[in-house]
């Protein structure tokens, strides 16, 4: 699977829009730029998508608008919990900073993520 970069302006509107609050750590995923909280993943970019895991009742709104769909990384292979908005949603920016905080929301309310435990050197 090749594993393309997002676009420059994405990551642009990745970086304006994304919150810059306590707790919300920015990194790299796949070498996408993406946003966590308690080591729970809540935003993130996915080749030419901004995704965002929103609670059931958000999701199945945000899923009606046109540019939005499960979110998948590999095909037939959906991460719930997650939407990935596409296209023209990309300029709706009310929408997107509406997501961003409902995706914040929802991953602070969940349990802190245990990080990995390194494995040790041959």
């Amino acid at each position: 699977m090749e594993w393309t970069k997002s676009s420059a302006r994405l990551v642009d509107l990745f970086e304006q829009l994304a919150p810059r609050e306590a707790g919300v750590e920015r990194r790299q995923m796949f070498g996408w730029p993406s946003c966590f909280v308690k080591g729970n993943l809540f935003a993130g970019l996915h080749r030419e998508s901004m995704i965002f895991r929103l609670p059931e009742a958000e999701r199945e709104k945000a899923l009606r608008r046109p540019g939005a769909a499960p979110f998948m990384p590999m095909p037939g292979r959906p991460m719930k919990e997650y939407v990935a908005a596409a296209g023209p949603l990309l300029d709706d920016h009310a929408a997107l900073t509406e997501w961003f905080a409902s995706a914040l929301a929802y991953a602070r309310q969940l349990p802190p993520k245990a990080k990995a435990k390194a494995k040790p050197k041959a």
